[in-house]
């Protein structure tokens, strides 16, 4: 498709962007703690830490794992945390020592965690002591034999309470302990380059299991400069502060927020409890921030929050959303509260994250997704992979330096991700306007979207269907006020003393919460087709 979007792009944003092959994270982040050693880099529950801190904690880190543990260029190792001052210092210690890092919602039950281990073929996690019970449990058929433990409190001396280690667990090192005896030790250059793997990001699977989308440093590199690319001059270097209260294991936060950020030599506010909306909002008040970004179901959060409204905005230069479509309402009060409307974006695991953003300031809310970033083609096509003409719905596919080369381990899945051509098939219906920006106008799969999470019709029928007293079940989306749609759960009885409540309950033992169905209906049939497949739009 011809990039008729370009002609927004002016004299200020490149069609191209130049990537080294030789580009990695490990070099961006040594290259922004040399620049601006001396400024905060993470702030957390008060506490800050510089670039140089945070460089010479996290190499130490690195050391420690090389030497104590042997780990090589290309071994997976897992961290499952949320956002607080350790998960920088393991995150760029994995990343110096040439591991890949598998990131880990730290709110997984055993049932997801254990997959995930044993799929990322891993044998060491970094985990926060809170999540410790749930690695218990999960632990039996994975290759773990090394746990490193961290707490909210490492780096910062605050006293902030953490939940102690499950005592079951044979734990190899607390993280900071690992870090000081890192400095007894001499680091080794792995020796890196592009094409290396840096995160396994796991994402839904067709069977309802996740896969790992395998990103490689030149990926991320390519995306975080596409970024700076596109945001030019209004990224400012002389101390940008930005509110990271998405989850850093998250692909939007961990690009966006954390790693673009960090490149420019920013403040990152980490919030490791954005539920708290008035502590939340107490924190915001301590900060000049320039820069927010989060999903609907967040900003319509701080809206409602009483506090939030008599902030200091005077700074705030941008907002940006992703990760589930803005409602509109929101985006208009987010704009009288702050003065800033919400610039929405597109991304997916799979590119690393960010596809198309809305140009930059955004006067208004346009119900649009933006237009591509510099050497990104999109491609909207029928089911056979022909190119649709411009204002015609069908399957946006994407093609750049910014998509992964595969998810791993997963050939047969990687046939059907990606056209002969070389583009990516988001499994999104899309349209694209005269003027080139992107409208997502459906799904194309039955993925359903709670608070900006992608969550999967198949895993949940598979859990819920485990049931004794469950003869069939299937699950939609349904449109909810708080979270954007919920899950909606319809069973058929195999006990007629089945009950909604028994099947929430059972749920919550085995799903994180935001996958967790919000209604329950039971039915005599689950509609199906001839071949047996669910027909899911007869339940809408």
């Amino acid at each position: 498709m011809e990039r008729i979007w370009q002609k927004h792009y002016g004299d200020k944003i490149p069609n191209e962007i130049d990537i080294s092959p030789d580009a990695t994270l490990a070099k961006l982040f040594d290259e922004a703690c040399a620049k601006n050693g001396d400024r905060k880099a993470f702030s957390s529950f008060g506490a800050t830490r510089t670039y140089s801190e945070i460089h010479d904690l996290s190499q130490n880190f690195a050391a420690w794992l090389q030497h104590e543990l042997g780990i090589k260029k290309g071994d997976r190792i897992a961290l499952m945390s949320p956002n607080c001052m350790a998960f920088p210092v393991a995150m760029f210690g994995i990343i110096a020592s040439g591991a890949v890092q598998v990131n880990v919602n730290p709110l997984y039950t055993g049932r997801e965690l254990r997959h995930q281990l044993q799929d990322a073929d891993t044998d060491t996690i970094v985990i926060f002591t809170g999540s410790t019970p749930v690695l218990a449990e999960a632990l039996e058929g994975t290759k773990i034999k090394n746990i490193i433990t961290m707490t909210l409190d490492d780096y910062l001396g605050a006293g902030i309470p953490s939940p102690p280690a499950d005592e079951s667990l044979s734990i190899t090192s607390t993280l900071t302990d690992a870090v000081t005896k890192g400095a007894d030790h001499e680091f080794t250059d792995p020796g890196l380059i592009g094409s290396d793997y840096v995160f396994l990001q796991y994402t839904g699977g067709t069977t309802g299991l996740s896969k790992g989308a395998a990103l490689t440093h030149t990926n991320l590199v390519s995306n975080i400069e596409q970024i700076k690319a596109f945001l030019g001059d209004t990224i400012s270097e002389d101390g940008e502060v930005v509110i990271t209260a998405i989850p850093l294991y998250h692909i939007f936060a961990l690009v966006v927020n954390c790693l673009m950020y960090v490149s420019v030599g920013a403040t990152n506010v980490l919030i490791t409890n954005p539920r708290d909306m008035p502590g939340f909002v107490a924190e915001m008040g301590k900060w000049k921030f320039t820069v927010f970004t989060g999903v609907n179901t967040l900003y319509n959060g701080l809206l409602m929050t009483p506090g939030f409204e008599d902030l200091d905005f005077s700074s705030l230069r941008y907002s940006l959303g992703g990760g589930s479509a803005c409602q509109e309402a929101v985006s208009n009060r987010w704009k009288e509260v702050t003065g800033s409307h919400i610039c929405e974006g597109f991304g997916m695991s799979e590119t690393s994250p960010v596809v198309s953003v809305n140009m930059i300031p955004t006067t208004s809310f346009t119900g649009t997704i933006g237009i591509p970033l510099s050497s990104t083609d999109v491609s909207i096509r029928d089911e056979n992979g022909a190119e649709l003409a411009i204002g015609e719905s069908g399957e946006l596919c994407v093609k750049g330096p910014q998509v992964m080369p595969g998810y791993w381990r997963q050939d047969e899945d990687n046939k059907e991700a990606f056209w002969p051509d070389g583009y990516f098939r988001s499994g999104d219906a899309a349209l694209i306007s005269d003027d080139g920006f992107l409208k997502i106008v459906d799904r194309m799969k039955d993925m359903v979207l709670v608070s900006g999470f992608n969550v999967y019709p198949n895993e949940i029928e598979g859990v819920v269907a485990m049931m004794d007293e469950v003869a069939e079940c299937a699950c939609i989306g349904v449109p909810d006020d708080a979270t954007g749609e919920a899950v909606k759960l319809f069973v058929v009885k195999k006990d007629e003393s089945l009950t909604a409540e028994t099947i929430i309950e059972y749920a919550r033992k085995n799903l994180t919460a935001y996958k967790v169905p919000k209604q329950i209906a039971f039915i005599d049939e689950v509609p199906k087709s001839t071949v047996g497949k669910i027909l899911r739009r007869e339940l809408r």
